[in-house]
């Protein structure tokens, strides 16, 4: 498999991970905010949409990939 077969199969994983990531990220962002610490959620919640963040790129990064074959 070269490198860009490769990227074919880890660019989907990646994307599903990172959402899986964000979902966790938030649901403890939500857990912070109910014991009183809500400028640790706020941190929590920009670390999730970060990841969200990369995964628009990785996205594009799909369609690109699947332009060139």
């Amino acid at each position: 498999m070269n490198d860009m077969e490769r990227l074919r199969v880890l660019l989907p994983h990646w994307i599903e991970h990172n959402a899986e990531h964000a979902s966790e990220f938030r649901a403890w962002a939500e857990r912070a905010r109910a014991a009183g610490h809500s400028p640790l959620a706020a941190y929590i919640e920009s670390a999730a949409a970060k990841m969200i963040a990369a995964n628009e790129d990785l996205t594009k990064a799909v369609g690109l990939l699947a332009e060139t074959g």
